[in-house]
């Protein structure tokens, strides 16, 4: 398997999408690629079965955000201060999706701890938690309101957030890596009542934690991404 890397740069919210989605589509058989990316202007995605009536799209183009869709399921995320990543591989690789997440997971644990060992308390999430009942919730429209099994948090609060879809014959994965608190203005986003986003605000800041908030420090962006290719070289015994 050859692996190929790109690194970050920041784009629009649909060129990130496109970008990721022609990847797998045009993905060889012994090829894989790992992707890093930002978003300019800050970006609201939805997943795959949302609809853009959750969003209150007036106020997004009043504040010069951005939305768009992604080919993955999960929920909106607001894509503001954080390091984007994505992995494509083809299915002929062999590896079970859960497996290829899992490991996913398992390197950016180890490059965060690269990072600043202050990470160490970076894990994955054990459990599973029951989807059909947290969709049924105001908070079901947020991708950060639980964590996920394999999702990596930090002393019990998410701090990547993952989705992964087959598409043709290769395995797409992204992913946020939380760095800043500018995610959790979302709810500001959606067409909910005025005490549902002040409930799903406090939501989010009781269940997520970021980079910046752990080290109390600016994120040098060049220096998480260098960390987390080694993290992930180290994880997949590859060498880009």
């Amino acid at each position: 398997m050859k692996w190929k890397l790109i690194r970050f740069d920041s784009y629009s919210g649909q060129y990130n999408m496109d970008y990721d989605i022609d990847l797998a589509k045009k993905c060889a058989s012994e090829t894989a690629y790992l992707r890093f990316y930002r978003w300019e202007p800050y970006c609201i995605s939805l997943g795959a079965n949302q609809k853009e009536e959750e969003l209150d799209l007036i106020k997004i183009k009043n504040d010069k955000l951005d939305f768009v869709k992604r080919p993955t399921g999960g929920r909106a995320i607001l894509h503001a201060e954080e390091l984007t990543y994505s992995v494509i591989l083809p299915t002929s690789s062999g590896l079970g999706s859960k497996e290829v997440y899992r490991n996913i997971s398992e390197g950016l644990v180890k490059g965060l701890i690269l990072y600043d060992e202050k990470l160490t308390g970076a894990e994955l999430e054990d459990e599973q938690p029951d989807f059909i009942n947290l969709l049924a919730q105001t908070s079901g429209s947020l991708c950060f309101a639980s964590t996920a099994k394999s999702e990596v948090k930090y002393k019990g609060k998410k701090l990547i957030g993952s989705a992964q879809r087959k598409l043709n014959n290769a395995l797409l994965q992204h992913g946020s890596v939380l760095c800043g608190k500018f995610h959790t203005k979302l709810p500001e986003y959606l067409n909910i009542s005025y005490s549902e986003k002040d409930i799903l605000k406090k939501e989010l800041l009781e269940k997520t934690i970021e980079l910046g908030t752990i080290l109390d420090s600016e994120i040098d962006y060049h220096k998480l991404e260098d960390c987390l290719i080694s993290g992930f070289e180290n994880q997949m015994d590859i060498e880009f």
